[in-house]
C-alpha cells in the first residue's frame, strides 16, 4: 500500500499564496482612490463586457482583478447578501463591513479547504455623507481583511503603483484631477500607453440620491485625461 506524499502545512500554504498571487499579478491594474465628492474605481479593461467594477448596493460597490469567473461569483454573491439583508431588515443595514467580512470568510475557507485557491483580490468601497465616512476593505485571496485609507491599487505591478498613488495623492481633489492623476500612475508604472476604450472608470458619488453608483464613458475619461 502506497502512503500519500506528505507535505508540511507551511509549505502547502506558501504554495498556494505563490500560485494565487501569480494568478493576481497577471491581472490588469485597478486603482480606488478618494476625490472631493466619492471614492473613483479606476483601471485597465480591454473588455468592453466583462466589467471589472461593480454596484452592489446603493452606497457601495465592488472592485477586482484575477480570474474572472471567480470574482465575478463573488460579486453576484455580495449582491444577493446585500438584497436579502436590505429585505428583512433594512437598507441602512447593508454596509461595506459586513460584505468584506463575508468575503474574508468565504475567500478563507476556498485557501485552507479547496484544491485550489480563489485568483482574485477584491475591494469593497461605501461612500458616506462626507469624506470622513467613506470607507474601503481589501479581502485577499487567502480571507485578509485590510481597511484602507484614501486609496488603493490592485494587480499587475501592485506595489509599485501604489507607490506612484502615494506620489500623486492630493486630498480633496476634484473628480478630473483624480482621473487624470490615475491614469498618469497606471501607465508610468505598467510602461506602456492605454488606449482611450480600454479605461474601466465608475464613481460612488454622494452628489447623487439613494443610488451613488455611476459609469464614467470613455468620452469623460479621455476629457479629464486631457488627450
Amino acid at each position: 500500500m502506497n502512503m500519500p506524499m506528505y507535505v508540511p502545512p507551511e509549505q502547502l500554504v506558501k504554495d498556494r499564496a505563490e500560485f494565487a498571487m501569480k494568478g493576481i499579478g497577471r491581472g490588469r491594474p485597478i486603482a480606488a482612490i478618494q476625490y472631493d465628492n466619492g471614492v473613483l474605481l479606476f483601471g485597465e479593461n480591454p473588455s468592453a463586457t466583462l466589467h471589472k467594477i461593480g454596484e452592489i448596493y446603493d452606497r457601495i460597490a465592488f472592485a477586482a482583478v484575477g480570474r474572472f469567473n471567480e470574482f465575478e461569483s463573488l460579486r453576484v454573491a455580495g449582491v444577493r447578501y446585500a438584497d436579502v439583508k436590505g429585505y428583512n431588515y433594512g437598507r441602512t443595514d447593508v454596509t461595506a463591513r459586513g460584505l468584506a467580512n463575508g468575503y474574508a470568510q468565504t475567500l478563507g475557507q476556498i485557501f485552507i479547504h479547496e484544491v485550489k485557491p480563489y485568483e482574485v483580490a477584491v475591494v469593497i468601497v461605501e461612500v458616506g455623507d462626507s469624506a470622513d465616512e467613506d470607507v474601503m476593505y481589501r479581502v485577499q485571496f487567502d480571507g485578509t481583511l485590510i481597511d484602507i485609507q484614501s486609496f488603493t491599487a490592485l494587480g499587475g505591478s501592485e506595489e509599485a503603483l501604489v507607490e506612484a498613488l502615494t506620489e500623486s495623492y492630493q486630498a480633496g481633489a476634484t473628480l478630473a484631477d483624480a482621473i487624470s492623476r490615475t491614469a498618469a500612475a497606471i501607465v508610468t508604472v505598467e510602461e506602456s500607453a492605454v488606449a482611450p476604450e480600454r479605461w474601466e472608470a465608475a464613481v460612488l458619488d454622494r452628489t447623487l440620491g439613494r443610488r451613488r453608483f455611476r459609469r464614467l464613458d470613455t468620452q469623460e475619461i479621455v476629457a479629464a485625461i486631457g488627450e
